[in-house]
């Protein structure tokens, strides 16, 4: 069975740091699957590449094309990996809008990494403060260990303190979306007899 990882991240620019956040977390949940011998596959969906199709559908009430597609890969994921800049101590606008047009409840019970880029280490407040309690409302379960990277984080003596803390969060998603798949197999394989089958066994 192949693990479906989507990897939404809302950079604006680039290079961007949270397009890189995004790959570098995305590379160490292979590792992590492939620890656990387990198998997994990400897709990447860059929220700016549809940014004008999120106004679009934001206006007419529905989305199409490809940005349809890419809301199609979220609401199929097993696990959700989401990283957006920090503007005003929260994520971007456009990043907020994405998920705009999830359909209600579509993604309830779901895992998700939370992950977010700031200039300073002061922003990082937000993921608590902000994604957190957007991906509850959601209807998502976030892994306890959330991953912010301010500017210093890209540089070579602070990259360290980034990669643990990616490890941390990425074997956290891992543990959430194969005890989550455990627990879907046990209920697959429950057997739940008919309530009128047990009647007519009574009354033999």
């Amino acid at each position: 069975m192949t693990h479906r990882i989507v990897v939404v991240s809302a950079g604006l620019r680039t290079p961007s740091s949270t397009t890189l956040l995004a790959d570098s977390i995305a590379a160490q949940l292979r590792s992590a699957f492939d620890t656990a011998d387990a198998q997994v596959s990400t897709t990447h969906i860059e929220v700016r590449d549809h940014a004008h199709a999120i106004v679009d559908a934001l206006m007419v009430g529905f989305p199409t094309g490809a940005l349809a597609d890419a809301l199609d890969e979220v609401t199929g994921a097993d696990a959700l990996v989401v990283v957006t800049p920090t503007f005003s101590a929260t994520f971007s606008g456009l990043f907020k809008a994405f998920f705009d047009l999830i359909e209600p409840g579509s993604l309830r019970g779901m895992p998700v990494l939370l992950a977010a880029t700031g200039g300073t280490e002061r922003h990082s407040l937000m993921l608590d403060h902000a994604l957190r309690p957007l991906f509850t409302y959601l209807g998502l379960s976030a892994v306890r260990t959330g991953v912010f990277a301010a500017t210093s984080d890209f540089g070579t003596t602070a990259g360290a303190s980034l990669t643990a803390r990616i490890t941390t969060a990425a074997v956290e998603l891992r543990d959430a979306v194969l005890s989550r798949g455990h627990v879907a197999r046990q209920d697959e394989s429950t057997s739940v007899t008919p309530f009128a089958e047990l009647l007519k066994g009574s009354s033999r």
